[in-house]
């Protein structure tokens, strides 16, 4: 007897528009799911598995036979079994889940990036007698990603805002120089990040790279830090301990909170930069110094000369090439890679499956203004980790000043409305950077002057006063 004809047709999940369509026990045929280039296994009312396709079998990592019959926990392990399974959801509401990004992990203990689709499974009559689940592996689009990841990031500094690409394109011709490199910026701006990155693109990259404080020492102990000392120079000095400058021979040293330090300390720093030798505490001879100096402050070192508290000739001889850091309000574009970055390595340290931030969080930190700059958006990430139960940051995780009061709480839910605030915040910003000139800030934001004019109207922006545009 002729096997009766299927009354629909199997499609990828991304065809289906309204979500997988309600499947019928005698189509899922083996054979048939078998041509199907995603993963797809379908399970009964207590959860064990139905039907297994060869696509599952090659992205899992399990062969059917050893699948079939098994609990679909046991066999499809994903981030999100435990705490919001898609199956369930789609079970319990009777709504579709449609290409969501989750993780599993494969028989060989590999973490496989896949979208899942999700949809009631039902006999002939229309009786729910399970589920069904279609997965896509997502490794080549994750390669991609990360490609193009590398394309906003620069020796482990992250940014795709035109602030950081300038900063990116001097990097290694400044590194290259050999010459003394003054950072200013605010806390937590990625000073030291900006310093090794100098380091590790110049010829000095295969000796030391060695970082001090100078702001957390006083001046005998900081002396004793850079300069080391010989034994005998004080008391307790047993043995000779080589100071910091000893220790990074041939690489660079990075001094940070260069602002900071005493007029005497300024004084003895100006010898090592302007004749290349220094002493340690109880030498009779100075010691030559082959190390490149990078220098960091937050302060201002120009006000800092006019009111007498830094010296003029040591700031001219460690402002030979000058980088001044954007800090995070100025480089908001950033923020969803930064937050992308910081998710992956938590995931990492942490062995978690978060997947990211909810549309609220986005709004949220990208109407705020990060005086700590980029140190205290990874806080605030680390703080959503330890609160955050399952896949996704929300805004109850966030520390208590970020939950309420703001434009995300405003906003009615929906990434559409998100976008649009997001886009006033990068629109202000950029005019604000630019006094009010539209035709730099359209430069910046890489649109037309007019396209600017037409979305200032569109999102009722009035902006600072305009600027002669040129």
């Amino acid at each position: 007897m002729a096997m009766p004809r299927a009354k629909w047709s199997l499609t990828c999940a991304c065809d289906w528009p309204a979500g997988p369509p309600a499947l019928t026990l005698p189509t899922m045929q083996h054979d048939l799911l078998d041509h199907v280039p995603d993963g797809v296994f379908t399970v009964d009312a207590d959860w064990r598995v139905t039907a297994f396709n060869r696509a599952a079998e090659q992205i899992i990592g399990i062969r059917r036979a050893e699948a079939l019959g098994r609990r679909c926990c046991e066999v499809f392990r994903a981030s999100i079994c435990e705490t919001a399974c898609a199956l369930k959801q789609t079970l319990a509401t009777g709504r579709p889940v449609m290409n969501k990004v989750v993780y599993i992990v494969d028989a060989r203990g590999q973490r496989i990036p896949i979208s899942i689709s999700t949809s009631v499974l039902k006999d002939a009559r229309g009786k729910v007698i399970g589920g069904v689940e279609s997965f896509r592996d997502l490794r080549l689009v994750e390669e991609l990603r990360q490609e193009l990841a590398q394309q906003d990031s620069f020796s482990d500094i992250i940014g795709r805002s035109p602030a950081m690409r300038r900063l990116f394109e001097v990097l290694p011709p400044i590194a290259e120089s050999d010459s003394t490199v003054l950072l200013e910026g605010a806390s937590g701006t990625g000073k030291e990040l900006f310093a090794r990155a100098i380091h590790d693109l110049s010829r000095r990259r295969g000796k030391p790279f060695v970082a001090i404080n100078c702001g957390a020492l006083p001046d005998n102990l900081l002396e004793s830090e850079l300069f080391g000392y010989k034994a005998g120079a004080f008391t307790d000095a047993r043995r000779d301990k080589p100071g910091r400058f000893a220790l990074a021979e041939g690489g660079t040293v990075f001094l940070d909170e260069i602002g900071d330090i005493s007029p005497a300390m300024q004084t003895r720093l100006l010898r090592v930069l302007q004749e290349r030798v220094y002493e340690p505490l109880g030498a009779v001879r100075p010691v030559k110094a082959d190390v490149r100096i990078v220098a960091a402050t937050h302060q201002c070192l120009t006000q800092r000369v006019e009111q007498g508290r830094f010296r003029e000739d040591l700031y001219y001889r460690i402002h030979v090439i000058r980088l001044e850091l954007p800090g995070l309000r100025d480089r908001r574009e950033d923020i969803p890679l930064l937050l992308e970055h910081f998710v992956a390595r938590l995931n990492r340290l942490k062995g978690r499956d978060v997947s990211g931030v909810s549309d609220a969080v986005l709004a949220r930190l990208m109407e705020h203004d990060f005086p700590g700059n980029v140190r205290e958006l990874e806080n605030i990430l680390e703080h959503g980790f330890a609160l955050c139960r399952g896949g996704v940051i929300e805004l109850a995780h966030l520390p208590p000043q970020f939950r309420g009061g703001g434009l995300a709480e405003r906003l009615p839910t929906g990434s559409g409305t998100t976008l649009v605030a997001m886009e006033k915040v990068l629109i202000r910003d950029a005019l604000r950077r630019h006094a009010g000139n539209r035709a730099a800030a359209a430069r910046e934001l890489g649109i037309n002057t007019s396209t600017l004019f037409r979305k200032l109207k569109a999102l009722k922006l009035a902006g600072p006063p305009a600027s002669d545009e040129c």
